[in-house]
Protein backbone atom coordinates (compact mmCIF):
# COMPACT_ATOMS: atom_id res chain seq x y z
CA UNK A 1 0.00 0.00 0.00
CA UNK A 2 2.84 2.40 0.80
CA UNK A 3 4.45 1.77 -2.57
CA UNK A 4 1.13 2.29 -4.33
CA UNK A 5 0.46 5.55 -2.47
CA UNK A 6 4.00 6.76 -3.12
CA UNK A 7 3.58 6.06 -6.82
CA UNK A 8 0.10 7.55 -7.05
CA UNK A 9 -0.06 10.27 -4.37
CA UNK A 10 -3.28 11.82 -5.68
CA UNK A 11 -5.01 8.46 -5.52
CA UNK A 12 -3.74 7.97 -1.99
CA UNK A 13 -5.04 11.38 -0.98
CA UNK A 14 -8.44 10.63 -2.51
CA UNK A 15 -8.75 7.25 -0.78
CA UNK A 16 -7.59 8.67 2.53
CA UNK A 17 -10.21 11.42 2.34
CA UNK A 18 -12.92 8.78 1.93
CA UNK A 19 -12.05 7.43 5.39
CA UNK A 20 -11.62 10.77 7.16
CA UNK A 21 -14.01 11.53 9.99
CA UNK A 22 -15.97 14.76 10.26
CA UNK A 23 -15.91 15.66 6.56
CA UNK A 24 -19.00 15.71 4.30
CA UNK A 25 -17.67 13.02 1.97
CA UNK A 26 -15.63 11.05 4.48
CA UNK A 27 -16.03 7.82 6.42
CA UNK A 28 -19.81 7.97 6.92
CA UNK A 29 -20.43 8.30 3.18
CA UNK A 30 -18.04 5.43 2.40
CA UNK A 31 -19.82 3.19 4.90
CA UNK A 32 -23.24 4.24 3.59
CA UNK A 33 -22.34 3.49 0.00
CA UNK A 34 -20.79 0.17 1.03
CA UNK A 35 -24.00 -0.90 2.79
CA UNK A 36 -26.03 0.22 -0.22
CA UNK A 37 -23.83 -1.82 -2.54
CA UNK A 38 -24.13 -4.92 -0.35
CA UNK A 39 -27.92 -4.50 -0.21
CA UNK A 40 -28.05 -4.16 -3.99
CA UNK A 41 -25.94 -7.27 -4.56
CA UNK A 42 -27.99 -9.36 -2.11
CA UNK A 43 -31.28 -8.19 -3.60
CA UNK A 44 -30.11 -8.81 -7.17
CA UNK A 45 -28.92 -12.30 -6.26
CA UNK A 46 -32.23 -13.22 -4.63
CA UNK A 47 -34.23 -11.69 -7.48
CA UNK A 48 -32.26 -13.71 -10.02
CA UNK A 49 -32.87 -16.93 -8.08
CA UNK A 50 -36.58 -16.19 -7.78
CA UNK A 51 -36.88 -15.29 -11.46
CA UNK A 52 -35.17 -18.48 -12.64
CA UNK A 53 -36.75 -20.61 -9.88
CA UNK A 54 -33.50 -22.09 -8.62
CA UNK A 55 -32.82 -23.99 -5.39
CA UNK A 56 -33.74 -20.92 -3.35
CA UNK A 57 -37.36 -21.29 -4.46
CA UNK A 58 -37.24 -24.93 -3.40
CA UNK A 59 -36.03 -23.77 0.02
CA UNK A 60 -39.01 -21.41 0.20
CA UNK A 61 -41.41 -24.26 -0.54
CA UNK A 62 -39.70 -26.61 1.92
CA UNK A 63 -39.84 -24.06 4.74
CA UNK A 64 -43.47 -23.30 3.91
CA UNK A 65 -44.35 -26.99 4.31
CA UNK A 66 -42.40 -27.34 7.57
CA UNK A 67 -44.11 -24.46 9.37
CA UNK A 68 -47.04 -25.57 11.46
CA UNK A 69 -49.16 -22.69 12.69
CA UNK A 70 -50.12 -22.89 16.36
CA UNK A 71 -52.53 -20.55 18.23
CA UNK A 72 -49.81 -19.10 20.46
CA UNK A 73 -47.41 -18.59 17.58
CA UNK A 74 -50.20 -17.11 15.47
CA UNK A 75 -50.95 -14.46 18.13
CA UNK A 76 -47.27 -13.54 18.52
CA UNK A 77 -46.78 -13.33 14.77
CA UNK A 78 -49.87 -11.15 14.41
CA UNK A 79 -48.62 -8.84 17.16
CA UNK A 80 -45.23 -8.32 15.51
CA UNK A 81 -46.57 -8.05 11.98
CA UNK A 82 -48.93 -5.32 13.18
CA UNK A 83 -45.90 -3.20 14.12
CA UNK A 84 -44.85 -3.27 10.47
CA UNK A 85 -48.29 -2.54 9.07
CA UNK A 86 -49.25 0.65 7.28
CA UNK A 87 -51.35 2.19 10.08
CA UNK A 88 -48.73 2.20 12.89
CA UNK A 89 -45.96 3.18 10.50
CA UNK A 90 -48.07 6.05 9.17
CA UNK A 91 -48.85 7.18 12.73
CA UNK A 92 -45.15 7.04 13.60
CA UNK A 93 -44.26 8.96 10.45
CA UNK A 94 -46.72 11.75 11.28
CA UNK A 95 -45.65 11.90 14.93
CA UNK A 96 -41.96 12.20 14.09
CA UNK A 97 -42.78 14.72 11.35
CA UNK A 98 -44.69 16.91 13.81
CA UNK A 99 -41.85 16.77 16.35
CA UNK A 100 -39.27 17.73 13.71
CA UNK A 101 -41.52 20.56 12.52
CA UNK A 102 -41.90 21.91 16.06
CA UNK A 103 -38.12 21.82 16.49
CA UNK A 104 -37.62 23.45 13.06
CA UNK A 105 -35.38 20.64 11.89
CA UNK A 106 -36.22 21.16 8.22
CA UNK A 107 -33.37 19.15 6.79
CA UNK A 108 -34.13 16.14 8.99
CA UNK A 109 -37.84 16.53 8.28
CA UNK A 110 -37.24 16.42 4.54
CA UNK A 111 -34.93 13.45 4.89
CA UNK A 112 -37.45 11.63 7.09
CA UNK A 113 -40.37 12.13 4.71
CA UNK A 114 -38.37 11.28 1.59
CA UNK A 115 -37.00 8.14 3.22
CA UNK A 116 -40.39 6.84 4.39
CA UNK A 117 -42.55 7.88 1.43
CA UNK A 118 -39.85 7.02 -1.08
CA UNK A 119 -39.40 3.62 0.55
CA UNK A 120 -43.11 2.91 0.15
CA UNK A 121 -43.04 3.90 -3.52
CA UNK A 122 -39.84 1.94 -4.09
CA UNK A 123 -41.44 -1.18 -2.63
CA UNK A 124 -44.54 -0.80 -4.80
CA UNK A 125 -42.33 -0.37 -7.87
CA UNK A 126 -40.40 -3.54 -7.07
CA UNK A 127 -43.58 -5.53 -6.47
CA UNK A 128 -45.05 -4.36 -9.76
CA UNK A 129 -41.82 -5.18 -11.57
CA UNK A 130 -41.50 -8.79 -10.36
CA UNK A 131 -45.20 -9.64 -9.80
CA UNK A 132 -44.48 -12.74 -7.75
CA UNK A 133 -47.70 -14.37 -6.50
CA UNK A 134 -48.36 -14.86 -2.82
CA UNK A 135 -47.68 -18.29 -1.30
CA UNK A 136 -50.41 -20.80 -2.01
CA UNK A 137 -53.02 -21.34 0.68
CA UNK A 138 -52.36 -17.94 2.22
CA UNK A 139 -55.16 -17.46 4.73
CA UNK A 140 -54.75 -13.73 5.34
CA UNK A 141 -54.04 -11.93 2.07
CA UNK A 142 -55.52 -12.38 -1.36
CA UNK A 143 -53.42 -13.49 -4.29
CA UNK A 144 -54.06 -10.12 -5.95
CA UNK A 145 -51.31 -8.42 -3.94
CA UNK A 146 -47.76 -9.25 -4.98
CA UNK A 147 -45.32 -10.97 -2.68
CA UNK A 148 -41.79 -9.95 -3.70
CA UNK A 149 -40.23 -8.18 -1.87
CA UNK A 150 -41.96 -8.09 1.51
CA UNK A 151 -43.30 -4.62 2.21
CA UNK A 152 -43.42 -5.24 5.97
CA UNK A 153 -39.77 -6.31 6.09
CA UNK A 154 -38.56 -3.49 3.85
CA UNK A 155 -40.54 -0.63 5.38
CA UNK A 156 -39.98 -1.70 8.99
CA UNK A 157 -36.23 -1.61 8.38
CA UNK A 158 -36.48 1.76 6.60
CA UNK A 159 -38.74 3.46 9.17
CA UNK A 160 -37.27 2.10 12.40
CA UNK A 161 -33.73 2.33 11.03
CA UNK A 162 -34.20 5.97 10.02
CA UNK A 163 -35.71 6.68 13.44
CA UNK A 164 -32.53 5.37 15.09
CA UNK A 165 -30.47 7.65 12.83
CA UNK A 166 -32.59 10.68 13.77
CA UNK A 167 -32.19 9.93 17.47
CA UNK A 168 -28.42 9.74 17.10
CA UNK A 169 -28.48 13.19 15.48
CA UNK A 170 -30.95 14.89 17.82
CA UNK A 171 -29.81 13.45 21.15
CA UNK A 172 -26.55 15.15 22.20
CA UNK A 173 -23.71 12.94 23.44
CA UNK A 174 -25.74 9.79 22.94
CA UNK A 175 -22.72 7.56 23.49
CA UNK A 176 -21.78 4.25 21.93
CA UNK A 177 -23.58 2.16 24.55
CA UNK A 178 -26.92 3.87 24.03
CA UNK A 179 -26.45 3.67 20.29
CA UNK A 180 -25.96 -0.09 20.53
CA UNK A 181 -29.10 -0.35 22.68
CA UNK A 182 -31.10 1.67 20.14
CA UNK A 183 -29.86 -0.42 17.23
CA UNK A 184 -30.53 -3.62 19.16
CA UNK A 185 -34.06 -2.47 20.02
CA UNK A 186 -34.77 -1.68 16.38
CA UNK A 187 -33.44 -5.09 15.31
CA UNK A 188 -35.62 -6.74 17.98
CA UNK A 189 -38.63 -5.25 16.17
CA UNK A 190 -37.52 -5.65 12.57
CA UNK A 191 -36.46 -9.31 12.65
CA UNK A 192 -39.66 -10.67 14.29
CA UNK A 193 -41.75 -8.64 11.85
CA UNK A 194 -40.16 -10.52 8.97
CA UNK A 195 -40.46 -13.83 10.77
CA UNK A 196 -44.14 -13.15 11.42
CA UNK A 197 -44.81 -12.67 7.71
CA UNK A 198 -43.30 -16.10 6.99
CA UNK A 199 -45.11 -17.76 9.89
CA UNK A 200 -48.45 -16.32 8.79
CA UNK A 201 -47.85 -17.81 5.32
CA UNK A 202 -48.16 -14.50 3.49
CA UNK A 203 -44.50 -14.37 2.37
CA UNK A 204 -41.71 -16.72 1.46
CA UNK A 205 -38.31 -16.52 3.13
CA UNK A 206 -36.79 -15.01 -0.02
CA UNK A 207 -39.45 -12.27 -0.01
CA UNK A 208 -38.48 -11.22 3.51
CA UNK A 209 -34.71 -11.34 2.97
CA UNK A 210 -35.08 -9.40 -0.29
CA UNK A 211 -37.19 -6.85 1.59
CA UNK A 212 -34.44 -6.39 4.14
CA UNK A 213 -31.83 -6.03 1.36
CA UNK A 214 -33.89 -3.43 -0.52
CA UNK A 215 -34.60 -1.61 2.74
CA UNK A 216 -30.91 -1.50 3.64
CA UNK A 217 -30.14 -0.16 0.17
CA UNK A 218 -32.72 2.63 0.41
CA UNK A 219 -32.03 3.51 4.05
CA UNK A 220 -28.28 3.76 3.52
CA UNK A 221 -28.71 5.97 0.48
CA UNK A 222 -31.12 8.36 2.20
CA UNK A 223 -29.29 8.61 5.51
CA UNK A 224 -25.98 9.16 3.70
CA UNK A 225 -27.44 12.02 1.66
CA UNK A 226 -28.87 13.64 4.80
CA UNK A 227 -25.58 13.26 6.65
CA UNK A 228 -23.63 14.81 3.77
CA UNK A 229 -26.05 17.75 3.75
CA UNK A 230 -25.71 18.14 7.53
CA UNK A 231 -21.91 18.25 7.39
CA UNK A 232 -21.61 20.71 4.53
CA UNK A 233 -20.89 24.33 5.57
CA UNK A 234 -23.72 25.64 3.39
CA UNK A 235 -26.36 23.59 5.18
CA UNK A 236 -27.77 26.73 6.88
CA UNK A 237 -28.89 28.07 3.51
Amino acid sequence: MRRLIARYPRLGTFVGARFARGTPFGLHLTLGLSVSLIGLLVFASIAENVFYRTSLVQLDLWLFEQLQMKPSGYMIAQMFTALGSRLPLTALTLTVGIILTMRRQWLLLGGWLITVIGGELFNLLLKASFQRPRPEHSEILSSESWSFPSGHAMLSLVVYGMLVYLLTVLVPNIGRRRLVILAGGAAALIVPIGWGRIYLRVHHLSDVVAGYAAGALWLSMCSSVVEVARRRPSVSR
